[in-house]
């Protein structure tokens, strides 16, 4: 598959994997909701790799086990209780943020250069946010949207932090899609671990319209979506596979627009066009 198709598949799988991860949203604990999510898709490539005789034992473990923790359990914790406060579409701004942090910490744990490009890029998301997210926060004072937008940068924290470990287990020679089929395992596994801790009950949704965003965001939004962004991380560096999320707020906002009649505001227009800028600036030569 071609750099260009792995491109495109990520940001239209991911763009629209928002309004389905709000479809889910207060069915279920968020923990077991994603949960489900992983358990499905886990199984779903590890049988399929074993039917295709492509299933592989990783030599080296220690960053399997961080890249799961980190992508297919915390991080999804911090997205799935941001949804659940704050719209869809405003979730994949926050999460666009990515781009910026996996430059960062490819400084910290890679010594790849940092560079003023990347401090700018930084200083116009950070502006993006704070216009978006103005008249919530400086005028209204609403604590339900601070809580999301602390949920959303933990989520996003942590999807780089795995993004630097699925670097890491490419290095080691183990491919994303192993990485991928044994991560999404272990973090079902470590999610079922919390929710019995936590006492959480394992009921099954009524909605129609859950078990619908469910498939689609195990087989299509984990699965598929994973292991062409992964394969992205591999091909082209987590720095530039990252410029994948410039476009994610694009689509996931129109469907909110459409979806969960999110009104713009010119703040928030703006907000998301310097959010946006941030990411641009962060990859355009010259």
């Amino acid at each position: 598959m071609s750099t260009s198709f792995l491109f495109a598949a990520t940001v239209l799988i991911w763009g629209t994997t928002w309004v389905a991860i709000a479809a889910q949203v207060g069915e279920l604990a968020v923990t077991v909701s994603i949960f489900y999510r992983f358990a499905l898709a886990g199984f779903v490539m590890l049988a399929g790799l074993a039917v295709l005789r492509r299933l592989r034992w990783p030599a080296h473990w220690r960053f399997v086990v961080v890249q799961a923790l980190c992508l297919f359990c915390f991080n999804f914790i911090g997205l799935y209780m941001a949804t659940s406060l704050i719209p869809s579409g405003l979730v994949s701004v926050i999460f666009s943020l990515a781009s910026i942090l996996n430059g960062i910490n490819a400084w910290l744990f890679f010594r790849d250069p940092i560079s003023g490009r990347t401090m700018l890029a930084g200083g116009l998301g950070v502006g993006g946010l704070v216009l978006l997210f103005w008249n919530d926060v400086a005028v209204a004072l609403d604590p339900a949207t601070l809580s999301g937008i602390g949920w959303a940068l933990l989520g996003t924290l942590f999807f780089s932090l795995g993004n630097m470990a699925s670097r890491r287990n490419s290095m080691l020679g183990i491919t994303p899609i192993t990485a991928n089929a044994w991560g999404m395992a272990i973090g079902a596994s470590c999610l079922l671990l919390i929710v019995a801790l936590t006492g959480q009950p394992l009921g099954l949704p009524e909605r129609g319209s859950y078990w619908i965003a469910l498939i689609y965001l195990a087989v299509i939004g984990s699965v598929v979506g994973f292991t062409t962004y992964l394969m992205l991380v591999g091909r082209i560096g987590s720095a530039k596979a990252g410029y994948a999320t410039v476009l994610f707020p694009i689509v996931a906002l129109t469907a909110s627009t459409i979806l969960e009649d999110y009104r713009w505001t010119p703040l928030a227009a703006l907000g998301v066009a310097l959010a946006c800028a941030g990411n641009v600036v962060m990859f355009r030569r010259g």
